[in-house]
């Protein structure tokens, strides 16, 4: 198991079933294959409920309820496009980690960017040096009066994935390595990209893969792919 890895409780699936069905999912007892040939079936913990004909705008709508706190974080959002299938797992038992989201939307202008951002950062560090004041209060005053994780999880700058969702990611191993891969999308030649912060004895990386094009998530940091034992 992974440094910061997490078993999932379980949550209700009854609330994304009906949601799903408010946004245009078609429930399998109605569904007629002659049809809708080409629609993608919605599955929920291993349960065929029904299909959708626009998988995208399902699976980005479910994405954002997720990342916004609306529905659980536990949940896990698996969209398979060669098999046209989209699988939800809010069950029990799942071994997830908790990673950075990269701001995948055209529309805003981090895109490409990490969403956890140096204000962010600076926020929390406050926080911590603020941590004797708090001193004699209760779990529950310090949890309202702290972002913490907790923040970073509802306003979606850290995201829990599971095995199989991983399969579907693009996972970057560093901020840094994200910030070539897009200095490298934006055609700027390796002489002129950002220099900051280098050494003679830093470790060799290997150039950004022009043929990636969109990063989804990143690593909170290298060393947590691994368990307590592991070597390498």
């Amino acid at each position: 198991l992974s440094l910061m890895c997490y078993v999932s409780v379980g949550s209700d699936a009854s609330p994304i079933i009906d949601f799903m069905t408010q946004r245009n999912m078609q429930l399998l007892e109605e569904y007629d294959q002659n049809q809708n040939p080409d629609a993608t079936k919605v599955f929920v913990n291993g349960v065929w409920v029904g299909v959708h004909s626009n998988a995208q705008q399902l699976v980005t709508v479910v994405q954002e309820l997720r990342r916004n706190g609306t529905l659980s974080y536990e949940m896990s959002l698996i969209r398979d496009i060669r098999d046209r299938e989209f699988k939800i797992f809010t069950d029990a038992g799942r071994v997830m980690r908790p990673l950075f989201v990269v701001e995948n939307d055209i529309r805003k202008p981090n895109r490409n960017h990490l969403i956890f951002t140096k204000e962010i950062s600076n926020k929390l560090k406050q926080e911590q040096q603020e941590t004797s004041t708090r001193q004699g209060w209760s779990q529950d005053e310090i949890d309202s009066a702290t972002y913490g994780w907790r923040g970073l999880i509802q306003d979606g700058v850290v995201e829990y994935l599971d095995a199989e969702e991983e399969e579907t990611a693009m996972i970057t191993f560093s901020p840094e390595d994200l910030e070539e891969w897009r200095e490298m999308k934006m055609g700027l030649p390796a002489a002129e990209r950002s220099t900051e912060g280098e050494h003679r004895l830093r470790r060799l990386k290997p150039l950004p893969d022009p043929r990636i094009h969109a990063y989804t998530h990143c690593e909170i940091h290298p060393a947590m792919i691994l368990g307590i034992c592991a070597s390498i």
